[in-house]
């Protein structure tokens, strides 16, 4: 078999981009370059590893097959050639996909620990609900992703980062503010804001409440926390959130917690990312940089008085 390292490089470049044009502007190639890389590698292989729809290539059967073995190799390649030159800090790019919640009030402290640790680590972050992080990471388009709650796809690996809860909030003008403990009927009977289907929150949410609840006055879905947030505080309304989400609002007396002892809405977030990967450095890096960080919070959490 003669295929080559560049070849595999475009096959990847084209699979990740659908495109050729795409493809050679990201290899500073030509697309007629391209194209003839592509097809060498299909007449190596004896099968066609794209189908043209409209104006995207998408992977065929044979394609599928082939890119996640093509980045292994392309990514054992990379290994070797920083260990023949002897390049013992990290470096390089990962691109990372998280959920909201850990976007906002996570990534920015383990960014910066990678940052003072690892300058030579570039990290290309998105953030999407954990439906769409999932996604993401099956598709090729990150290395890493971040998510709420679990993913029983058994494509992925998952390894668990750090627990929080989601809390039920209200203004403190609410009428349920005055009461001790809510009961379920008084939940049905509450105007809800929620998260969009899709979001690891959401799911959550359903899920403790499946077999609890009835009915649900759903009245608006929004995938902004600051939108959910806002519409809590200035109106009639109810909200389930991370606890991470409402901290300050609610240590700033904006927002309250209702106790709720018979909804369980503890959850994880966790890595993850495909059970095919090549071996990759950067992620374990990322991953072993997020354990400490969530080890120095637990350890700060101890020591804050109650």
């Amino acid at each position: 078999m003669k295929y080559t390292l560049k070849q595999m490089a475009v096959f990847d470049a084209v699979a990740s981009l659908e495109s050729v044009s795409g493809a050679a502007r990201k290899l500073s190639m030509t697309q007629s370059a391209v194209s003839m890389s592509v097809q060498q590698l299909e007449n190596l292989l004896g099968r066609p590893l794209f189908i043209r729809q409209g104006n995207r290539l998408i992977l065929s059967h044979w394609g599928t097959w082939l890119r996640p073995r093509a980045r292994k190799l392309l990514a054992d390649a990379t290994q070797i050639a920083m260990g023949l030159h002897d390049q013992h800090l990290l470096s390089g790019n990962l691109a990372l996909c998280a959920s909201q919640t850990a976007a906002e009030h996570l990534l920015g402290d383990l960014i910066s620990r990678i940052d003072g640790d690892f300058p030579q680590i570039h990290i290309e972050l998105m953030v999407e609900n954990t439906e769409n992080v999932v996604q993401a990471v099956l598709e090729y388009e990150v290395d890493l992703g971040i998510i709420e709650g679990r993913s029983d796809d058994a494509r992925l690996c998952l390894e668990p980062w750090l627990e929080d809860h989601l809390v039920v909030i209200a203004a403190p003008h609410h009428p349920y503010g005055k009461y001790g403990n809510i009961s379920l009927s008084q939940l049905e009977f509450a105007k809800w804001v929620l998260r969009e289907q899709g979001a690891g929150t959401r799911r959550i949410f359903d899920a403790a409440i499946h077999g609890n609840l009835d009915r649900l006055n759903v009245w608006r879905e929004y995938e902004q926390v600051s939108v959910l947030k806002a519409l809590v505080r200035n109106g009639p309304y109810l909200s389930a959130l991370p606890y991470l989400d409402v901290e300050k609002e609610v240590q700033a007396g904006q927002l309250i917690i209702l106790p709720t002892p018979k909804l369980n809405m503890k959850r994880q977030l966790s890595f993850v990312w495909r059970l095919d990967a090549a071996d990759n450095p950067l992620r374990d890096c990322v991953i072993a940089e997020a354990r400490r960080l969530a080890r120095h919070r637990q350890t700060k959490e101890k020591a804050e008085p109650l």
